[in-house]
């Protein structure tokens, strides 16, 4: 039985479309997560444009500043006797022009992605690099692979230059320092961004090239991240041997666990992502909605289960029409069962229901890519599912989410 839903047919709204894999890059590290700004964490403070491309720093960048800027003022310092207010000067120049390669990585592949057409929403700088997110997928392997690549090339770029000026420099001056701090820099981002895993550069080149080859994203996807597993394995062994031979700092082994394990997270995204993405098609909201069974306000809550419970879904959501026949609440199951089985056939169903204005809308005939967006765009645990002015039913997120992820444990 449906219900009528005349005031909030003007609230309805359709986000747009997404892809199946989260288009960010970072520089070192790449992460998997696409949330929308209006819904996802805050990108930080926005100071600018560059190339049109609104700029953010995150909080935990002035955390990053302060470790380069102390670690790399000793090592100036003792490296060229200077007093240790110019160390500290000379700390702070080198995370400007740090901050300035990342930004140009991160510009490699927005003003690669925009020039094939994909949308830019931004680059963020912060702890472990940048990001830049896009507002959907490459539309090819070929386009995907050209993205990728954009940013690990534009490092590249930057440590020749930074190798030829350091050569180029007097030994031992602050120029000489400085370029090669950036020359190493840059020479490791672009090497350690092209290793063949997911969630980094190298990892989106090597789904491309399998999405190629088999003509399946999904798999793809899923095959890069299970290597960016790997590769996250390998950059702890890789780190607990430099340690230990003496290569590496103590002092910057946390930092480069942190790496590590960001790698690791964000493979696991990755697999899990595709996985996900894969079952979108499955996605029927006329069929995974809770049919809705409309009762009169100032029904008493014990009519209303029995009425439910005589029907062919016992799991119905119960809607509160008003006297005009127009639903206007919805019964909140915990709240109702919370009710003693004696007082239930004197409480009215208004006193455990929850006012639908407080419900997202979506209509039913929304794809499995749309319903997606929808519900990262307006998070919640329930979904009025409408036809035009009519409420078919009640979408669960618990529902949604037993549907993509099967196997998953669901929280009760």
């Amino acid at each position: 039985m449906s219900g009528r839903l005349g005031h909030r047919s003007d609230t309805i709204r359709v986000a747009a479309p997404v892809g199946d894999l989260p288009p960010r890059s970072i520089g070192p590290v790449e992460r998997t997560r696409r949330a929308p700004r209006r819904s996802g964490r805050s990108p930080g403070v926005t100071v600018g444009r560059v190339f049109g491309v609104p700029l953010h720093l995150n909080s935990s960048m002035v955390l990053l500043a302060l470790l380069v800027t102390v670690l790399y003022a000793e090592f100036a310092r003792r490296q060229l006797d200077l007093p240790q207010i110019a160390g500290y000067l000379i700390g702070f120049g080198f995370v400007v022009s740090l901050l300035g390669s990342v930004l140009l990585h991160e510009l490699g592949h927005a003003l690669t992605a925009r020039r094939y057409g994909i949308g830019v929403r931004g680059i963020t700088l912060e702890l472990l690099g940048g990001y830049t997110e896009m507002d959907r997928d490459a539309p090819s392997p070929r386009v995907d692979l050209l993205v990728s690549l954009a940013g690990p090339a534009v490092s590249a770029v930057l440590g020749v230059a930074a190798v030829a000026a350091t050569l180029a420099l007097p030994d031992r001056t602050v120029l000489n320092q400085l370029a090669f701090q950036l020359a190493v820099s840059n020479v490791i981002v672009a090497l350690f961004n092209i290793l063949p895993g997911l969630p980094l550069d190298g990892g989106r080149a090597l789904r491309a090239a399998v999405w190629a080859a088999t003509g399946d994203r999904h798999r793809a996807t899923e095959i890069a991240g299970w290597v960016g597993r790997a590769v996250a394995v390998g950059t702890v062994l890789l780190v607990a041997l430099l340690t230990l031979w003496g290569f590496l700092a103590p002092l910057a082994l946390p930092l480069m666990l942190l790496v590590a394990f960001t790698l690791w997270r964000g493979a696991g995204q990755s697999i899990r992502v595709a996985r996900v993405s894969r079952r979108l098609p499955l996605i029927d909201l006329a069929r995974l909605a809770r049919p809705a069974l409309s009762v009169p306000t100032g029904t008493p809550l014990a009519e209303a289960e029995r009425r439910r419970g005589a029907g062919p879904r016992p799991d119905a959501a119960v809607l509160v029409a008003d006297s005009a026949g127009r639903p206007v609440g919805l019964v909140d199951p915990a709240a109702a069962g919370a009710v003693p089985v004696e007082r239930r056939p004197w409480l009215a169903v208004d006193a455990v229901a929850r006012s639908l204005d407080g419900l997202p809308a979506m209509p039913v005939g929304l794809d499995g890519e749309r319903v997606l967006e929808f519900v990262r765009t307006h998070p919640g645990a329930q979904y009025v599912v409408t036809s035009g002015e009519d409420v078919v039913g009640i979408l669960h997120i618990a529902d949604l989410a037993q549907l993509l992820e099967p196997h998953r444990k669901m929280n009760t």
